[in-house]
């Protein structure tokens, strides 16, 4: 008689099967891109030099080390500092874009969003041709320096106010009117409206994007490198370890330092997620935006300002890579793009990264829908799936720097068999996708979770493999989030400093490593170039992918009128 585990087996369809072993695949691939770089780093936090496990020694060790606890305190002051600055910035531009008939809203949107498009290297360099030396808005410092605090924390606000604002954008956005029209019915103004109702509801929001910018912050390298002078953090500090001694274990402490409140922030947010979900009411009724003359100049006026602040920032490291001599020959050229002529790594970087953001996209969207798909659609993948998706929110709470610290801890040990990986561009690729799993990740399981469940119930009953299934059902619905993913991968990956600052070799340098290069030798002008050479790439690829979208968009909506 056939066992009956045998026999269960044999009941699965050959293409169920294969789409299991699939499953199984994707959780290995994340293990090799996720869980064993961070074993490695963690590892490395808790042994001696020869190997041999010594608990808590060097911790306390590096602990002890003069100077550090003052970066620590100096990183923790820099990532208040941003929260508090960027907090209530981004939470008035995200009322005056959801809670009032702004006149050019789109625009205003799409200014405040133009930061992503960016390496965080490029705030720093603009606030040097501001605000350094040099800058055109020196006076305005009186006798202080942007070198140092203050310069970290504009150049940081300026890299994650975009991010707290998605957040913001969607808190603001889930507002019951009822509540509204009961306290004007009750004579409230419109300051204890907000006090009572808009904040009170907004709360989880706030918090989620306090914790997004205090972790952004913390973890950022590419800000304090250029504009930090000598005011050391965490961050800055890794990357002297372990680039610039080769002290590959206090890198490692270091990386562990910067993961707890990444953590710490990714549980809080997790915690807070789900009491929001029970707060929402089912009932509630979308509130219309104030179309009062007073509150739209006043919210036109404010998001201008901040609009153009924004604008100004980004417009500055443009302008100065046409700008022959800043501020002395102001006559425009383009010797500052001829890359060859000073160090860095050259039109052999930008080369290099475009290699990279394709990869990744192409990569990381493969890899990233058919994982989704498996850990929401597959029934015979049940017992993978909580893994499956598990791995997939890691990444969220791994800080890029840690990451790449694992990388080099794992990937360049002599004994590893994957050690001929480091220092190629594919190990970038790898270390990209994983770096970028998550938000890509959540982005395919919501697309395919919006689908009806009975689809591949349905295809069995009629013996359609699961397979034709996803080819000719799932994949053309989820056409436009597929896109969204493959563009976020290639904008994420143009941009990234710090994931990859360990693992790349001069045949491997990147345009944003190159930009880092450019700046610490001095050649500022090419540094800004090159930034700007990323800022439109990207923008030029996003909008490939909007009018690709819209194409499709139009054709679906073709396809339901017949």
């Amino acid at each position: 008689m056939m066992p009956p585990w045998k026999t269960r087996t044999l009941m699965v369809p050959l293409d169920e099967q294969l789409a299991r072993l699939l499953a199984w695949a994707g959780l290995a691939l994340l293990l090799f891109w996720l869980g064993l770089p961070l074993a490695a780093m963690l590892g490395k936090a808790f042994s001696g030099d020869h190997g041999e496990f010594v608990g808590l020694a060097r911790i306390a060790d590096t602990l002890a080390q003069p100077g550090l606890a003052t970066t620590v305190g100096n990183s923790l002051s820099v990532a208040l500092a941003t929260v508090l600055l960027v907090l209530p910035l981004a939470y008035a531009y995200a009322a005056a874009l959801t809670r009032v008939a702004l006149p050019g809203r789109g625009l205003f949107r799409l200014l405040a969003l133009l930061p992503l498009l960016a390496p965080s290297l490029l705030p720093g360099i603009s606030l040097v041709y501001l605000f350094g030396h040099q800058g055109l808005l020196k006076s305005w410092l009186a006798d202080g320096s942007i070198y140092g605090l203050i310069g970290i924390v504009l150049g940081e606000a300026f890299y994650t106010f975009p991010h707290a604002l998605m957040i913001l954008l969607t808190a603001l956005a889930v507002g019951d009117a009822r509540l509204y029209e009961a306290a004007r019915s009750l004579g409230a103004g419109r300051l204890r409206q907000f006090v009572t109702i808009t904040l009170p509801a907004s709360r989880y929001g706030l918090i989620s994007a306090a914790l997004v910018v205090f972790t952004l912050t913390i973890t950022d390298f590419g800000v304090a490198k250029v504009i930090g002078g000598q005011y050391p953090v965490l961050a800055v500090e890794a990357y002297k370890q372990v680039i610039g001694q080769q002290n590959f274990p206090r890198g490692a402490v270091i990386g562990l330092l910067l993961l707890l409140p990444a953590l710490l922030s990714f549980a809080l947010d997790r915690l807070l997620q789900r009491s929001q979900r029970s707060a929402l009411s089912a009932r509630a009724q979308p509130l219309q935006p104030t179309r009062s003359p007073l509150v739209r100049a006043l919210a036109l006026g404010y998001c201008s300002l901040v609009g153009g602040a924004l604008l100004l920032m980004l417009g500055t490291a443009m302008l100065a890579a046409l700008i022959q001599l800043w501020p002395y020959q102001l006559q425009l050229t383009l010797a500052h793009f001829n890359f060859d002529q000073v160090d860095g790594g050259g039109w052999l970087a930008f080369a290099n990264s475009l290699k990279l953001a394709l990869g990744t996209a192409a990569l990381g969207t493969v890899v990233v829908f058919l994982g989704a798909w498996c850990s929401t659609r597959l029934r015979v993948a049940r017992r993978v799936a909580p893994m499956l998706h598990a791995m997939a929110m890691l990444p969220m709470a791994v800080p890029g720097l840690v990451l790449g610290l694992g990388y080099i801890l794992f990937y360049n040990a002599p004994a590893n068999p994957l050690h001929s990986l480091y220092g190629s561009l594919t190990l970038l690729v790898f270390c990209s996708v994983a770096h970028f799993y998550t938000t890509a990740h959540l982005t395919a399981v919501t697309a395919l979770r919006q689908l009806d469940a009975d689809f591949e119930a349905v295809a069995a009953s009629l013996k359609v493999s699961v397979w034709r299934t996803l080819w000719r059902v799932i994949l053309p619905a989820c056409l436009p989030a597929v896109l969204e993913i493959a563009r976020y991968f290639f904008v994420s990956a143009m941009t990234t400093v710090s994931a990859v600052i360990f693992l790349y070799t001069p045949d491997t340098v990147l345009a944003s490593v190159a930009v880092l290069n450019m700046d610490d030798a001095g050649d500022t002008a090419a540094a800004a170039a090159m930034a700007t050479l990323i800022v439109l790439s990207s923008a030029l690829v996003c909008g490939v992918f909007a009018l690709v979208s819209q194409v499709l968009h139009r054709h679906a909506a073709q396809r339901g009128r017949r």
